[in-house]
């Protein structure tokens, strides 16, 4: 599918250590759905991709620092994992304010591997069902989700999956779910 994004603005929330496929993957099928999308960091970049959270991978350009970014200028937002980023974003006030945002207005949310630990630390997962890499479901739990093990979970706008692995579903789902709001 093609253009169903068409006009619709993404944000992608990242920063050093990162995890290269989970950020390049869920961007590249936006962009092939229509979608612009922004990378959006804690630090002005570039930012340092990892793969398998040891490996340099490639540098990516920060479009917009948190810091001056603003949910409602997005129409949807991808957390990507790996270890590092989403433990570096969750001690980011402004970060987890911005993830927040997102989940008030209802706009789509999608998080992959260890991407789900900043929905945790913006109480997003509270009440719903998500999935996750299998180290931070205990987190999950205690954050009030109920964690299930499946390859791509969507309550209420937030889409989640547990993995690299999972990227297929999740890109498609991602796709879906901004399509429809």
């Amino acid at each position: 599918m093609t253009g169903e994004l068409e006009g619709r603005t993404v944000a992608v929330l990242a920063t050093d250590g990162v995890e290269q496929v989970e950020l390049e993957r869920p961007r590249h099928a936006l962009e092939d759905a229509g979608a612009r999308v922004e990378l959006v960091s804690v630090v002005p970049g570039p930012i340092q991709a990892m793969n398998g959270d040891i490996e340099h991978g490639d540098t990516f350009t920060v479009d917009r620092r948190v810091t001056g970014a603003d949910p409602d200028d997005y129409d949807g937002l991808v957390v990507p994992g790996g270890t590092i980023n989403p433990d570096r974003l969750r001690i980011v006030p402004e970060a987890v304010e911005f993830v927040r945002g997102f989940a008030t207005t209802g706009r789509p949310i999608g998080a992959i591997c260890h991407g789900p630990w900043i929905l945790a630390e913006a109480d997003v997962v509270r009440g719903r069902v998500v999935t996750s890499y299998p180290s931070i479901r205990t987190d999950l739990r205690n954050a009030g989700a109920e964690v299930v093990d499946k390859e791509v979970v969507t309550d209420r706008a937030v889409t989640t999956s547990r993995d690299p692995g999972d990227l297929d579903a999740f890109c498609e789902r991602l796709v879906q779910e901004i399509a429809r709001h």
